[in-house]
């Protein structure tokens, strides 16, 4: 991507339905292909690859432990499994089955993780995926993948399954959001992206913070802040390079995520930092609490996750340090 470029909202786009595309593409591009559903197919937009593909997709109901362990046989077996429901469940109930049936086997599998972070909304606390960056990162051989809209998110999945060997998370939302990168535009994964330059500070996003982080910097260059932002698509392998690259140049750091604060994208930018060039890290995410039912704005603007508390963040950096 051009890190000059000045981005737009192309109009708003939920990253489930890039999701649903991209399974849909990668099933008419590979037979092997498979989609295991958990009861909410519609929800995650999977019914577009069951529609294309009545004989590829399987219904196991709600019972996703089942399905996990399932994908690991189908993988060994030769085919490539999707499986994808709620992040809340896909990751947070599948844990054991993801480590040692998945991960330990290597197995080349797909796990959806939809719905993720605070702006799923009115479904509430229960089924706001705030932990499953930590959980996934933490596993050997997961490789994870927090695309930031729409048309990312359908070259997340065509990546997953054609440029990765073994198992892979990708994290997606359910809101319409702004979709601004360009459509087509091949995803690599365990490279980050600079979006725009900037020698002041760096906000380092992920997922949905992706265009709050953009906005964010764009007011800050009214007032002569030029703040370098970079979309960390792959949390897991992160791109040392260009974190450190930030580091050194700028010497100020902002993460933004729909995460606990905890465990998630701040964690991982600052241990790349802390032992490669130490700078001032703010991590903001979720405050080390449960979410709670709402509109996703009004939860999102609550918590601190909104391109304003991101432009606040930056200026009390730039005061607070040299």
């Amino acid at each position: 991507m051009d890190s000059n470029k000045q981005y737009h909202n192309l109009g708003d786009k939920p990253t489930r339905l890039g999701f649903g595309q991209g399974l849909k593409e990668a099933g008419q591009r590979n037979p092997r292909v498979v989609a295991l559903g958990a009861d909410i197919t519609g929800s995650v937009n999977v019914n577009l690859f069951k529609e294309e593909f009545p004989g590829r997709f399987f219904s196991l109901g709600i019972a996703e432990q089942n399905a996990a362990a399932v994908c690991a046989g189908m993988a060994l077996s030769g085919l490539i499994p999707v499986f994808t429901t709620y992040a809340a469940f896909s990751v947070m109930r599948t844990a054991d089955q993801m480590r040692v049936s998945i991960c330990y086997n290597n197995v080349h599998t797909i796990i959806g993780g939809a719905h993720a972070g605070i702006s799923v909304g009115p479904d509430g606390a229960t089924h706001q995926a705030l932990e499953d960056i930590a959980v996934t990162r933490s596993l050997p051989n997961m490789t994870v993948l927090s695309p930031c809209d729409a048309n990312q998110t359908h070259q997340a999945v065509i990546a997953a399954i054609e440029k990765i060997n073994g198992p892979v998370y990708i994290r997606f939302g359910r809101e319409a959001a702004p979709n601004f990168t360009p459509e087509n535009t091949p995803l690599v994964p365990g490279k980050g992206q600079c979006l725009k330059e900037g020698e002041d500070i760096t906000i380092i996003a992920t997922g949905h913070m992706v265009w709050h982080a953009l906005q964010a910097a764009y007011t800050l260059e009214k007032d002569n802040i030029n703040a370098r932002v970079i979309n960390i698509h792959t949390i897991k392998p992160i791109d040392k390079e260009i974190i450190i690259r930030a580091a050194r140049e700028t010497k100020k750091i902002v993460t933004a995520e729909e995460h606990q604060v905890t465990g998630g994208l701040g964690a991982a930018v600052t241990e790349v930092s802390a032992q490669n060039y130490p700078v001032p890290v703010k991590i903001t995410g979720m405050p080390d609490c449960f979410g709670e039912s709402g509109e996703p704005k009004e939860l999102m603007n609550k918590y601190g996750l909104s391109s304003q508390n991101l432009e606040k963040q930056c200026r009390i950096m730039m005061e607070q340090t040299p």
